[in-house]
């Protein structure tokens, strides 16, 4: 699967390692993600595309809030 926006991501390393997150900008090797709750929608974590490891889901973060993506983002398990 290719990396694109909207696509749910677990981070491998770094301070927010196994949690899960959804991609709002890509840049070169770089991607922006967000989980709603420690890096909101507006001010996303740049993380380096190696960190990072593919899911199969999407989610359409058109319009979305933060409280709306923390629910589908539970899930996955992100947060406890």
């Amino acid at each position: 699967m290719e990396l694109k926006i909207g696509s749910v991501v677990r981070a491998k390393a770094g301070r927010d390692k196994d949690g899960f997150f959804v991609v709002t900008a890509i840049e070169k090797e770089y991607c922006f993600m967000a989980d709603g709750k420690s890096r909101k929608l507006d001010k996303p974590k740049r993380k380096n595309i190696k960190h990072i490891s593919l899911t199969n889901s999407m989610i359409d973060i058109k319009d979305i809030t933060d409280k709306k993506l923390r629910t589908l983002l539970k899930g996955f398990g992100s947060e406890e």
